[in-house]
């Protein structure tokens, strides 16, 4: 398969789209649900969902490394590699919430360069390929032009996170001050932010396969995608995307104006 990068933004967003008709097919049916190590849930459907993505990527991409949440894997030092979720957002796909997406990216040299989000419970998907935009439903999608605290939509996917890098009073007192808070969280918050639905979407932990895909959507509708401390990347183990406007307040009030900020 040819590897450019519009043949990459189809391949993530096939990839995607396999793992969510995958998981789809086990949505709001009898589960086996068990605990990972970690003590997040797992089931049949994730892994059912990821063997389906790891077959399709090394029968195209014989080459790349992958890196799942379910069978793990390591970035390639050199070359690419595919970064992969098959269902973000277990704990609600188990209770039957349709609020959760199957995910891919492909990562070259420490940088997303393409990246889908499948929602197959709404009937949503969301691209991105580097100096491409970001589409959903393959209409350009952008961040929102909200430029006050007090006017946003703010989202976390949980208000009782534990391993918070931050002071989990600060993002209270950010709480405070916006327009509109919810839990709308994992992959989907991101979306709303990237469709301009919502301004500030925060996780205190997050890892390179939660991050991936969304970063560079978020990135290319036009908005900003750290860790909780501002620095840019997958790898930081928090997210927190937020649209142009209000990217350096909410860093600021978050790091208590400690010179994090992105872009800084």
């Amino acid at each position: 398969m040819n590897t450019s990068m519009d043949n990459l933004l189809e391949a993530v967003t096939h990839v995607a789209t396999r793992m969510g008709a995958a998981a789809l097919r086990n949505f709001r049916r009898g589960l086996d649900v068990r605990e990972k190590d970690d003590g997040t849930p797992v089931t049949d459907a994730d892994l059912d969902a990821e063997r389906a993505a790891r077959r399709w990527i090394e029968s195209h991409f014989p080459g790349d490394a992958v890196v799942g949440e379910e069978y793990g894997g390591n970035q390639a030092p050199k070359g690419r590699s595919w970064y992969i979720d098959p269902i973000d957002g277990t704990k609600s796909f188990v209770r039957g919430v349709p609020l959760w997406g199957s995910m891919a990216a492909v990562v070259e040299n420490g940088q997303v360069i393409a990246g889908a989000v499948r929602f197959p419970a709404l009937g949503e998907i969301v691209a991105a390929a580097r100096g491409r935009g970001a589409h959903v439903g393959g209409v350009r999608c952008r961040v929102s032009d909200v430029a006050r605290i007090e006017d946003a939509l703010l989202l976390t996917t949980s208000a009782r996170a534990s391993g918070d890098p931050i002071p989990r009073e600060r993002w209270r007192a950010l709480a405070d001050r916006a327009g509109l808070v919810r839990t709308w969280g994992d992959c989907y918050g991101y979306l709303l932010v990237a469709t301009g639905r919502a301004e500030v979407m925060y996780d205190p932990q997050l890892a390179s396969w939660d991050a991936a895909a969304v970063a560079i959507i978020v990135e290319e509708a036009g908005g900003t995608f750290t860790d909780a401390l501002g620095k840019s990347g997958i790898f930081g183990g928090s997210g927190l995307a937020t649209n142009a406007a209000l990217a350096d307040a909410v860093r600021d009030a978050l790091t208590a104006g400690a010179g994090q900020g992105a872009g800084r």
